[in-house]
């Protein structure tokens, strides 16, 4: 709804903002169309995030971006990752310490490793559930968002970590919320606002308003070393 009022806005206004995407005529806000965009099955079930203009503009140009020898492939690829899974279920532990509770009986360092084996579990879980939906919508013409487009290890960063991990929601939150909550300008409050909205975006699970509120301190101190690193290099 909230993408789909946006984009009608944004259309009718002539917003230089759309033009990210591939333009979409005003015909083309029905609701038969609306239903298509909330009932599309390999989006709607655990599949990347896509804004209505960006999948009804799809919809009578399929996209061309992905060749079929490329589709194939990336379908290949997530065959190898879902061996993986498989193999790293059967020899590796970490979730069965993490569920047991039994690592409370272990030393930090070994607390580290399994809670370092269970992240890296999960963002390939979660590759799984994503890419096979991707790879259906590609199938079926409609090119959605990469999740997870870097590895969880070449994440550096809270910030490069929220990117990267999923990547479609990320980009659905800059474009609805915030840049029209005024981008960078307000950026600390922005923050604030989005990731309590991601908390009840998931049925308000405390850890996640944690995370949105650690990234929001993270944030405010990494202004402040910056604005300190400024004054020390530029005279006052």
């Amino acid at each position: 709804m909230i993408s789909f009022g946006l984009d009608y806005h944004w259309t009718n206004q002539d917003s230089h903002f759309d033009q990210e995407e591939r333009s979409l005529h005003i015909n083309k806000f029905g609701y038969v169309v609306y239903l298509s965009y909330l009932v599309y099955a390999p989006l709607y079930i655990a599949g990347p995030i896509v804004s209505f203009n960006a999948f009804a503009s799809q919809l009578d140009v399929p996209q061309n971006s992905n060749s079929v020898r490329n589709v194939i492939l990336y379908g290949f690829r997530w065959i190898l990752c879902f061996i993986l899974v498989e193999f790293m279920t059967h020899l590796f532990y970490y979730n069965a310490f993490a569920n047991s509770g039994l690592w409370k009986h272990l030393s930090p360092l070994e607390v580290f490793i399994i809670g370092y084996g269970v992240l890296n579990f999960m963002w390939l879980k979660f590759l799984l559930i994503w890419r096979f939906f991707r790879f259906w919508s590609l199938v079926n013409g409609i090119d959605a968002p990469e999740n997870m487009p870097k590895c969880i290890n070449n994440c550096y960063s809270l910030e490069g970590f929220w990117k990267n991990w999923h990547a479609s929601f990320n980009k659905w939150l800059v474009r609805y919320m915030y840049i029209p909550l005024g981008g960078s300008r307000k950026k600390l409050l922005n923050v604030w606002v989005i990731f309590t909205f991601v908390a009840i975006w998931h049925d308000l699970e405390w850890l996640k308003a944690l995370l949105g509120n650690s990234y929001f301190v993270n944030s405010v101190l990494l202004l402040v070393q910056l604005q300190s690193l400024a004054s020390w290099f530029v005279p006052g």
